[in-house]
């Protein structure tokens, strides 16, 4: 039988004493997927010493000849740290404090926004990331079911699971991870270690027996059916979604395929029912939202013109003079767009705007006038995928960020789309009353603000 609630406090493997936490940290694998000299970076840093870079596949590499061998190293390592004894375990929730620098420079991080997150298992069982989901852990973005296959390899063997896994609570009132934090000075320290090539700093703190049950109680009196539809204004009896996977929802998805496919025969008790996430409050002031940008490669003609074509007498486009010009006009009109869930028919009769990067140093801003979709990346994502199959770019990418978008679309045959993002705000609203958003709309930070991968634990 599922969890009433959907969750426990975690069984995690953390990295033992005396092990270079600086080096052992690494980002989330689905990260700088354009720039392998960032990889390159993590490489050399990296060096022979023990890190989650061997337990893990960047997916810069997801198209490399070498992909079957590289599975099997990042499964072989698994099994030899193991052996080894470089992990330590313990049970219970842990506090998680992540500092990153504002302005995403690199060194050491200067005084920035500290966002804090709580380590528990969610139940498989209760997870759904299909378009149509009302399960109680749900999705926020479509899911690219294309994307699973090499995580699934990875992830059917392995012995550990490691999560950059970012779920959002909905918890105004403060009553799940704000008392631990305020607690927090009295909580026996598990970890704290700058991180490298301008991640911040992150630091781990174990939360005692009583903390971890209050908070268990406060999540399942947040979990209660009435409240959400108070909250979300959804007809009494609207099945509740308690979690909401803000990024990471690939992994997760994973994690689900791969349950799906074993549990006839491991049985409901085994480990990979349950997944490792970072659960955060989305309203925690220290987090917000980003765009993900989409970056076109081996372009053939004019993407203007698909565009044109795609929207007629509706598509215009603008130039302007500097990218900052660009985003401040894709900023404006985002702003002035309705800006609450249950408005998409009003947005939709709304003028959209997406900036366009191209190589030679041009910006332009596009507007689509009466635009199909409530948000401008579903307007345009259909477009793209449409040029991608017929042959006018070889691939497209999701980028973080908007000078890394800005400077790998200025490479010949590339194109880049600078997109706005959604509200946080609106975000569970949106998704309580239309499912979820495109794929890859938006992301919680910038590229330097995502997971780095510290805990692990066992799936065997």
């Amino acid at each position: 039988m599922a969890a009433p609630t959907g969750f426990r406090l975690p069984s995690i493997c953390l990295p033992r004493a005396g092990i270079d936490l600086a080096k052992w940290a690494v980002i989330a694998c689905d990260q700088h997927t354009s720039e392998p000299a960032y990889w390159q970076r993590v490489e050399q840093t990296v060096g022979e010493a023990p890190s989650t870079l061997r337990l893990i596949f960047p997916e810069v590499h997801l198209e490399a000849n070498d992909a079957p061998a590289r599975i099997a190293r990042i499964q072989l390592a698994m099994r030899r740290y193991l052996a080894e004894g470089l992990f330590t375990e313990r049970e219970g929730a842990v506090l998680v404090e992540r500092t990153v620098d504002t302005h995403g420079a690199e060194g050491p991080a200067a005084e920035g926004r500290t966002r804090r997150g709580l380590l528990l298992e969610l139940d498989l069982e209760h997870y759904d990331f299909s378009p149509t989901s009302t399960s109680l852990i749900r999705p926020t973005e479509g899911t690219i079911v294309a994307r699973l296959a090499p995580r699934i390899e990875v992830r059917r063997a392995a012995e550990l699971e490691l999560p950059h896994i970012l779920v959002l609570i909905d918890d105004p009132e403060g009553t799940i991870i704000e008392p631990i934090a305020a607690a927090c000075a009295a909580l026996e320290p598990l970890y704290d270690t700058e991180l490298m090539l301008g991640g911040g700093r992150v630091r781990g703190y174990a939360v005692d027996a009583a903390l971890g049950q209050a908070a268990t109680r406060a999540l399942e009196a947040l979990a209660r059916p009435e409240v959400m539809a108070r909250r979300y204004g959804v007809p009494a009896g609207t099945p509740p979604m308690l979690f909401a996977v803000g990024d990471g929802n690939h992994s997760l998805a994973t994690a689900k395929s791969i349950w799906e496919q074993a549990k006839g025969t491991v049985g409901m008790d085994h480990p990979s029912r349950w997944a490792l996430v970072e659960v955060e409050n989305i309203h925690d002031p220290a987090l917000h939202f980003a765009p993900i940008h989409r970056l076109l490669f081996g372009v053939r003609g004019s993407v203007r013109t698909a565009l044109a074509e795609a929207f007629s007498a509706r598509f215009s486009c603008i130039e302007v003079p500097s990218a900052e010009a660009m985003r401040a006009q894709v900023q404006a009109l985002q702003g002035g767009a309705a800006g609450s869930a249950g408005t998409a028919a009003a947005e939709r009769r709304a003028e959209q705007a997406v900036g366009l990067v191209e190589p030679g140093g041009r910006y332009a801003v596009i507007r689509i006038a009466d635009p199909p979709a409530s948000l401008a990346v579903g307007t345009l994502q259909p477009v793209i995928d449409r040029l991608v199959e017929q042959g006018g770019a070889k691939a497209v990418d999701y980028v973080h960020g908007d000078e890394a978008l800005e400077r790998l679309a200025q490479e010949p045959g590339c194109a880049g789309f600078h997109l706005g993002t959604v509200a946080k705000g609106e975000l569970l609203k949106r998704v309580m009353h239309e499912g979820p958003l495109p794929r890859k709309t938006f992301s919680m930070g910038e590229a330097h603000e995502k997971r780095y991968y510290v805990e692990a634990r066992r799936i065997r």
